[in-house]
């Protein structure tokens, strides 16, 4: 089967991809909370397990989510961003385009966060995971945007991890001793105590905070070194993805060494954990690359790219659209037939039928919300 050009265009395993991940927070992994809760099996106990977050330090499934999508994000720069400088944008023009779509991300994940209505300063949280995603793919584009050169990408990126490594090692909340790590007593979470208007997720702290935004914008220059690579580099399309996955095993094995005195821990965003999870990512990107664009393999795919085509509309409407009433509206007699506790588990396939369809019916109208 021939292989597809990846040298301009959209990459098909990229949407796929970007709703894959988006599939697991639209609903299904209640899918799978409902199936232990109903069998107890071990099994699905063990992948239950993994869509929760840990308490603090440590690694499940779920926190791949959001730095997958960041992920995402960077490796559709040089396909966005880089495709507007190769047609002659000036860099002021293009760097503009992505302050303002920053932060309007930044504007939607106060609104996700407290909805449309006024409320005191001290009872806005400003922290969010759109605000997040906005900033950190805001600074990563403004490097690519002033660079543009591989080399450059790499320093930066492993700059931004060994300083934020070494300023945690140094430095600690007051009263307590440097490099210490916990809630109350990393520097992270006090300067985002000093610094953050409003209140905080957790607090005493925010996993969406000021400072650990920053090794987040390494999570986006990853991405976009990963879009340059596919996009620009001459090599067969089959060695880039298994040059990708070898990388992200590499990273993998590299957070883990790194955890055992840097722990890997996504409430702080620590080096190691943008190692852990950008490794993931590269293999999960050679993974969906190869058997997509490089293979050819694509019907099995359109499930996810009609999420993927639509991500920020569907993460959004979770804060307008009752969407439990709506499933109980069409499925509610399936439910009733199935009887218990079953009925749970066909809940939650329909929950996800429910919101999937809506988009399929958006896709089909090429309405798409775009930031």
């Amino acid at each position: 089967m021939q292989a597809t050009t990846t040298t301009s265009g959209r990459l098909y395993s990229l949407d796929a991809l970007r709703g894959f991940d988006m599939f697991w927070i639209m609903g299904a992994e209640e899918i799978f909370h409902a199936l232990y809760k109903v069998t107890g099996s071990p099994f699905f106990g063990v992948i239950a397990n993994e869509l929760t977050h840990p308490a603090w330090n440590g690694f499940h499934f779920y926190d791949l989510i959001f730095p997958l999508f960041l992920f995402i994000a960077g490796v559709a720069t040089p396909y966005s961003t880089g495709r507007e400088l190769e047609k002659g944008k000036t860099r002021a023009d293009v760097a503009w385009r992505v302050v303002k779509r920053g932060l309007i991300l930044v504007l939607l994940g106060i609104i996700a966060n407290n909805g449309l209505e006024l409320r005191p300063i001290s009872e806005i949280r400003f922290g969010s995971v759109l605000g997040r995603i906005g900033l950190a793919y805001m600074f990563a584009n403004l490097i690519y945007i002033y660079s543009q050169k591989f080399r450059t990408l790499i320093i930066w990126f492993c700059g931004i991890l060994i300083g934020y490594w070494l300023f945690m090692k140094f430095t600690a909340a007051p009263g307590f001793a440097p490099g210490d790590l916990t809630m109350e007593g990393n520097i992270v979470s006090y300067i985002d105590r000093v610094l953050m208007p409003g209140k905080l997720y957790l607090g005493i702290h925010d996993p969406e905070g000021i400072m650990s935004t920053i090794p987040a914008i390494g999570t986006g220059l990853l991405g976009i070194m990963a879009g340059m690579f596919i996009k620009s580099n001459p090599m067969p399309d089959t060695k880039k993805a298994m040059w990708m996955a070898a990388t992200g095993f590499v990273f993998v094995a590299l957070a883990h060494v790194w955890g055992l005195f840097f722990p890997i821990n996504k409430n702080l965003w620590t080096s190691s954990f943008v190692l852990n999870a950008g490794g993931y990512s590269l293999i999960l990107l050679a993974l969906f690359f190869y058997i997509i664009d490089v293979l050819g393999y694509k019907k099995w795919a359109f499930f996810f790219k009609v999420i993927g085509m639509n991500s920020i509309l569907i993460y959004m409407s979770d804060h307008f659209i009752n969407w439990n009433y709506s499933t109980d509206g069409f499925f509610k007699w399936l439910g009733q037939l199935v009887g218990n506790p079953y009925n749970i588990v066909v809940m939650a396939i329909c929950y996800v039928l429910v919101k999937w369809a809506f988009l399929y019916f958006m896709y089909r109208k090429k309405v798409f919300l775009r930031v």
